[in-house]
């Protein structure tokens, strides 16, 4: 493999959900660091292959075309998703949950089980998963959402030491709030309201997050500067779950 500029130089990466927010910002500074990147999402478009992250023939063709392709596989980036909605447990449906842990869950478990005998192929590699705060405290996320991305976090574990030897990692990054297409909604709301300014109130920055930071956690992830983190949930989300959010009573900062 041939060695390029960057800090993923001479590297084949797969970013799914690379069409819009997160999964775009990564999969352009992945490219800006030097990585091929194939992207991917529900619909083609320009520098974007048609694929459904939870489709197992859909996941399977994705990773055979890019390695044959580009002579290989060194990073993958599970990240394509859906939110739900955050209608309660007694307003949902069991085809609601099949199709959100279809997507966000066993997604992430397809693209491990058919990139990895590939990165295995390369001498190791690293695989990255879409997860989030709301698979770690209650009150981020719809239920089905928050149970699959627990799973998410289950899920890497597991795999890191089930690939045990091959020098294959394998880690999540839990997204706190940041301004996406599924999280639209709710940006909007607050503008429309005047209330933009309370957009993350509750995490010690007090403010939302950007798909750039995200990326950014998600490079280190996947370059050799992370080479002895594996089988872990790296949570960046402005400090939110290192409390349980409560209405501030005082307030002492530093002028």
């Amino acid at each position: 493999m041939s060695m390029g500029k960057g800090r993923l130089g001479g590297k084949v990466a797969i970013v799914t959900g690379a069409a819009s927010g997160i999964g775009k910002a990564a999969a352009e500074l992945f490219r800006r660091e030097g990585a091929t990147v194939v992207g991917s999402d529900l619909a083609a478009a320009d520098g974007i292959v048609a694929a459904d992250a939870g489709n197992e023939d859909d996941v399977r063709r994705l990773i055979a075309d890019s390695v044959a392709a580009h002579g290989g596989l060194d990073i993958v980036f599970a990240n394509a998703g859906v939110s739900g909605g955050l209608a309660s447990i007694f307003d949902q449906t069991a085809e609601d949950w099949a199709e959100i842990l279809r997507v966000d869950l066993i997604g992430p478990f397809l693209a491990i089980k058919h990139s990895a005998p590939h990165l295995k192929a390369r001498g190791g590699g690293s695989i990255i998963c879409t997860a989030s705060v709301a698979g770690l405290r209650s009150g981020a996320g719809g239920a089905a959402y928050s149970a699959a991305k627990a799973g998410v976090v289950s899920l890497v574990q597991t795999a890191a030491n089930q690939l045990a030897g091959t020098n294959i990692r394998v880690n999540a990054i839990c997204p706190g709030l940041i301004e996406t297409g599924m999280t639209e909604l709710i940006y909007k709301a607050a503008r429309d309201n005047g209330v933009a300014h309370r957009i993350g109130e509750l995490n010690p920055l007090q403010r939302g997050g950007e798909p750039d930071e995200i990326a950014n956690a998600a490079l280190f992830l996947a370059s050799d500067e992370s080479s002895y983190v594996n089988g872990q949930a790296l949570v960046v989300d402005g400090g939110l779950t290192s409390s349980m959010p409560t209405a501030r009573r005082f307030d002492i900062r530093a002028e």
